[in-house]
This record gives structure tokens, sequence and C-alpha cells, in this order.
């Protein structure tokens, strides 16, 4: 329930501290006092978007506070989910909106997303206006009305998880169908481009190993050139390097005996003629491999022809990128292979998943249709107890042509106020009363099957007076003892029935007008009662109504 509401700066109110009780309690107030200020204030900190406009005049912020106690509604796992810190006896919920127009929310001063504070909001309160009586025409809120009554919270739930399911996998097969219609189509070409590559054959390091060898084959002549000018200068005349070489060696090692210091000198020369010997015997054997193979050369222009044309077609630069592309091509083809199983296997899970869908609805619907006869009896009495004795009301369950993640269940409410009256859509009721009684009895029942701390009407007794606005504050005050219910309204027999009572009331200070809200004493209360029996004239007569019916109220 809601304990307390602060405004700060909104609107007409400068600044505004009220206390709410549990029970029934009454809102009153002349017409424009502000009624709907307070209201729209409220709704800020259940998480309605904001608006910089409604900023008083003059103020750069304007901030609403609530405080609730949630002893009785089991959210701590709401809580706990998004780590905010728990209070169940005191929960406070704040929100700020800077001239800006941005806002900031915040849960026991912990700043939150505007979702969460929302979600929140509809776990605690219910404002149901006169607009809302508009939701009766949506076949989606009577299904919610009927689900509520008839308890499938938890089949709900399942069926919601498998319709989930079930479509998750049909999209997951509609996804794989397309892609094998698009893999198919490209199946062809990547299939020529896969041939291709694999007649190709490539190796790793293949194509430096052909330029080395296509190098030395277009230049074999310059090759044996250079290398027979190496032989003939190391040993081709007689004046070679290797005879001369040898013969300072012979001429060293005859000085030995006498200088022993040219022993170190011998080794060195002969170790120099070895080398050269060996180069020259390296080099005459190159020479004679050495030769120009026009056939080879054509061989090997072939072969790197045909890896540069490879290359420029797919855009990359060397063999070993065309292997991985070749080993993706195979993983590609593969997989195209491999779609016909893959497809089969996922029609059977969607098949599946749709046969365990469609059990969880028909379970659904048949609790739905199985509640439904109770709900139509309870109805039907209550709207004869608010003095409509030959209404008639009808939910009418037809099913879907597919379902959805409601379920299979088209869900429309029919309504007859009238003798012998066929019951029609409530679409198609004109008296703004008989909707306004029809969702009372609606919220009523609803009121009986789910734990929601507060509701407050705003002016859904619109369109009723007398005996029938008495026994609609009736059912408001049974209503109000299983949950807190603030009545916002312009009747007296409503208000009269209340536990408490408050009203709205304009006050003009020095340099503006501010909206103000007093919780009202016995005495008040039967002052506001008369005034709204009798209008601004408050006549003695009117007090003495308005004294008889809270006493009538006091000893019922």
């Amino acid at each position: 329930m809601i304990k307390s509401l602060y405004i700060d700066h909104y609107a007409l109110i400068d600044r505004l501290e009220i206390n709410f009780d549990k029970g029934f309690s009454v809102i009153t107030g002349e017409t424009g006092a502000g009624k709907s200020i307070v209201i729209g204030a409220l709704s800020l900190i259940l998480g309605q978007r904001a608006d910089a406009k409604a900023i008083r005049q003059g103020e750069t912020k304007c901030t609403v506070e609530g405080v609730f106690d949630m002893s009785k509604y089991h959210l701590r796992p709401f809580f706990d989910e998004r780590d905010w810190e728990f209070d169940e006896k005191e929960c406070i919920l704040r929100r700020e909106i800077g001239a800006n127009g941005k806002s900031r929310a915040f849960v026991n001063d912990s700043p939150v997303y505007l979702n969460d504070l929302k979600e929140l909001g509809d776990k605690l309160i219910d404002i149901h206006s006169q607009h809302q009586n508009l939701s009766l025409n949506d076949n989606l809120f009577q299904l919610e009305v009927l689900d509520l009554l008839s308890e499938t919270s938890n089949l709900k739930t399942n069926y919601s998880d498998a319709y989930n399911e079930f479509r998750k996998a049909e999209q997951g097969l509609k996804n794989l169908l397309a892609l094998s219609q698009k893999s198919k189509e490209e199946e062809d070409y990547l299939r020529f481009q896969f041939s291709a590559l694999s007649e190709a054959n490539l190796q790793v390091g293949e194509q430096e190993s052909l330029e080395a060898e296509l190098d030395v084959l277009t230049h074999s002549e310059e090759i044996k050139s250079g290398l027979f000018k190496l032989t003939r200068t190391l040993s081709g005349d007689e004046r070679n390097v290797e005879a001369m070489l040898k013969s300072a060696l012979e001429g060293i090692r005859a000085i030995q005996r006498i200088f022993p210091k040219a022993e170190e000198l011998a080794a060195r020369v002969d170790s120099a003629y070895i080398e050269l010997k060996d180069i020259r015997m390296e080099a005459e054997n190159l020479f004679e491999k050495v030769d120009f193979d026009p056939v080879r050369q054509q061989e090997l222009e072939g072969r790197l022809s045909l890896i540069y044309d490879l290359q420029k077609k797919h855009s990359l630069q060397t063999v070993g990128e065309l292997i991985d592309l070749y080993g993706d091509l195979a993983k590609r083809l593969q997989t195209i292979d491999s779609f016909d199983e893959q497809i089969i296997a996922l029609q059977n899970e969607v098949e599946a998943k749709r046969k365990t869908m469609l059990s969880l609805a028909a379970d659904l619907s048949r609790k739905r249709k199985s509640a439904v006869p109770n709900i139509e009896k309870q109805l039907t009495a209550q709207l004869t107890f608010l003095s409509m004795p030959n209404a008639v009301f009808r939910c009418e369950i037809t099913e879907k042509a597919q379902p959805d993640v409601t379920g299979t269940d088209n869900v429309q409410f029919l309504f007859s106020a009238n003798k012998n009256g066929v019951p029609m859509p409530v679409s198609q009721i004109a008296s703004g009363g008989e909707i306004s009684r029809l969702m009372l009895c609606l919220k009523s029942l609803v009121a009986g099957s789910t734990a929601l701390p507060t509701i407050i009407f705003d002016e859904i007794d619109t369109g009723t007076s007398g005996e029938t606005a008495d026994k609609m504050a009736t059912m408001m005050k049974q209503i109000s003892l299983d949950m807190q219910v603030l009545s916002i309204t312009h009747l007296p027999q409503i208000a009269a029935k209340a536990d408490t009572q408050y009203v709205v009331y304009k006050e003009d200070g020095n340099e503006s007008t501010e909206t103000r809200m007093k919780k009202l004493s016995r005495q008040e209360r039967v002052s506001e009662i008369a005034r709204m029996l009798s209008g601004a004239e408050i006549t003695s007569q009117a007090v003495e109504n308005a004294k008889a019916m809270m006493g009538a109220v006091a000893n019922s």
C-alpha cells in the first residue's frame, strides 16, 4: 500500500506531503481543483513518461516521492534480481525531472532504469481512470482479465516458454532453408572453383621454387659464361691462380727449415689453395648442370601462369592463401551436402516443439473455458447488485487461426443491460455508466484473484448516481478488505462510505495559485459532503443529509 506521497514543484503544486491510510479512501474536490494533478504526479513514480512542462513555473526541477509498504506482496525476488536494497516495510520511489526534460528515477535512493521503475510500479498500484474503460473494447485486455480470474499464471508461463521455443526453432528452420537455397544457387560456382584448385594440386613453397628455377633457365647463358670465366681463371692456362698459388706454396715450404715462422704462412696458403681448388671443381660441376632446356622452361612458365591466374582470379597473393581457400571451399561444399540432413533434423524438432506448444495451449484453453461459467455467474450477480437486474454477461471463446504468444483463444466479452436483450460485444455498449459498472465488477473480481497493494479509481463512477452510486461505493468498500482502495469521486454517496477522505483545493497566494490537499476530520467531511450535495452554497438541509449519510455508514 502507499503510505505517503511527497510532491515538490509539480504543476500548480509548490510543495505537498500527504499520508494515506489503509482501507477505503476517497479524494474529492471541485472540478478543476487539481485532482488530476495529484494523480499525474503519482504516475511519475510509477514509471510514466515525464514532461518538462510539468515543472512549476519558475522552478528548475520537480520531485515526486512515494513511500510504500510491500510486506504482503513477496517482492524480494524482484529486488534481488536487480540487486536493489530491499525493505518490505518502507520502500521509497523517487522521480526527479529537470527543466531540460531529462529525468532520474530512484528506488531506495539507488538510481534505476525507468523500465524497471514502471515494472515495479505495475506491481504496486493499479490506476483505473475513465479512459481505461476503453480497454474493455480490447480483446487482449479481456483475455488478460480472463487469465487472472481463471488463475492460469503457471500454465501461461509454460505455454509462453513452449511457444517461444517453437518460434525460435521455426525461425531457425526458415533461416536454414534460406541458406540452403542460397548455397544451392552458388553450388555450381563453388564446385567449379573447388575443382580448379583441386586439379592445380598446389604445394606450399612451390611458387618460390618454380620462379627460382625459371630464373636460372632464362639466364643460363649468362650463368655458364660466369662459371666458365671462374674456372678458367682458377686453372685454365699456365699462369692460372691455382698454379701460381701452388708455386708460392712450394716456395714458402722451402724456407720452413731455416725460417720456422714460415710454417704458419705455408699452412694458410695451403688452405687457400685447397679452398680455391674446391671452388673450381664446384663451378665446373655447376657448369655441366646448367643448360638451356626450352621444354622445361615452357613447363615452368605454364605452371606459374596457372598459379598467377588463380591468384588474380581470387584476389590472393600467395599459394598458401590459395591452399587455405581450397580448404574453405571444401568445408562449404561439405556443409551444402549436409543441408538436407540438417533440414530434416530441424523439421522434426520444429514439429516436436509444435506438438508440445499445442498441447499446452489446449491445457490453457481448457482451464480458461472451465472458469467461464463461474465468472459469468459472479459477474452477473454483481451487475444485478449494481441496479442492473436484467444484465447478461457472456465470455465467448473462439479458436484463433494461428497460435500466438497468448495461446489459441480469442476472447470477447458480450454484454446486455436490457431485458431480453441480445448480448453484444462490449465495444458496442453506448452507456458510459454501464461500462463503468461493468468495469468495477471486473475489478472487484480481479481484486480477489491477484495480490495488488493499491487500486485507484479515477472517477469510475461517471454516469452513475443515487442508489447505483451507493452500491458502487459498497463494492469499493468490499474490495478494500483485500487491498488499499482510493477513489477520486464527485459523488457524495461514495464519499460517505469511505474510511478516510481527502480534499483537493486551490488556494490563491500573493503571486500565484496553488493546488493543495489535506486529510479531513469528521466535521470537515460533513461540510465537504454537504458541498457535494448542494453545490457552492451549503444549506443546512445538505449538512443534515451529509450527517445522515455518514451516520448510516457508521451504523451499517
